[in-house]
């Protein structure tokens, strides 16, 4: 099992490059962020539970700089994306993005991807909601093949391209691994489709569907993919749980507060899973 921290980054939180190191010595095996490109009104107007939008909502700040922040002042812990809303963003600028990442970061980069819920903040950036997971599939192998191929190209119903040529390829090959997130009906669906990992919120059925995982995997001929559970209960039977029902990470999730609150919740995390830390050093 091995353990990793998500923070929700923005222009009021801990500056990332004082967390990534924290996490670093913490001995976390890697760091998250998450994103919106910004929260239209009409969703903050309408906000479930009646007790207003978190206020990091709409204050995201962009995860590939982000973990580029982090990824300059660490050596060891993997950086993660959880997730990146793939179909609103342009799929060459992603793999740009991604692959330099990559490249910088000496191979650390683990790109979760999913395809969004917000129908208004998707219709802002040109996207369709209808027709978001097929175009995050085409996404997906359209990035896979830019990563592996010298002049790739990709003749898609939403992605299409003729041959280009990009730089730099990711240090990670044959080709950087594809985390898909979500919890839905047909999610794993895709993570067999196209995915290399699956990244849901840690939920009760989630034992159940990783076996169901397991088992779809098996009967599609695809080897075993590592599963990461995101928001895990920071409790100890939980992980245990998890662990037993062969889940290969998880992710506890930190406060958008500032460097006191964030180092103040790192350190229990630590304390909860230390024994664990100490034997994936």
């Amino acid at each position: 099992m091995r353990f990793g921290v998500h923070l929700r980054p923005t222009d009021e939180t801990i500056d990332i490059r004082d967390l990534a190191l924290a996490v670093e010595a913490a001995g976390f095996e890697s760091l998250w962020v998450s994103e919106h490109s910004h929260m239209p009104v009409s969703t903050a107007s309408q906000w479930p539970g009646g007790e207003g939008m978190p206020r990091f909502m709409s204050r995201f700040l962009d995860p590939f700089l982000s973990l580029a922040r982090a990824a300059a002042v660490t050596e060891r812990i993997m950086l993660g994306t959880g997730i990146v809303l793939l179909p609103q963003r342009d799929t060459l600028q992603v793999a740009r993005e991604a692959s330099t990442l990559d490249y910088q970061s000496g191979g650390r980069l683990l790109l979760g991807v999913g395809a969004g819920w917000n129908r208004e903040e998707m219709a802002n950036h040109g996207a369709v909601f209808a027709s978001r997971f097929r175009k995050m599939r085409e996404q997906a192998l359209a990035l896979k093949t830019i990563w592996r191929d010298d002049e790739p190209e990709f003749h898609g119903e939403l992605v299409n391209f003729d041959p280009i040529q990009m730089w730099p390829k990711p240090v990670q090959q044959p080709c950087l691994p594809i985390l898909v997130g979500g919890e839905g009906p047909t999610v794993l669906d895709r993570v067999i489709g196209y995915g290399d990992g699956w990244v849901p919120n840690d939920h009760s059925e989630l034992p159940d569907r990783a076996a169901e995982l397991r088992s779809r995997l098996v009967a599609a001929e695809r080897e075993a993919l590592p599963i990461t559970a995101f928001a895990t209960l920071p409790d100890s039977s939980r992980v245990r749980t998890l662990e037993d029902a062969g889940i290969t990470r998880c992710v506890f999730n930190l406060p958008a507060g500032d460097s006191n609150t964030v180092l103040a919740a790192l350190g229990e995390l630590a304390d909860l899973v230390g024994g664990s830390i100490s034997n994936i050093r």
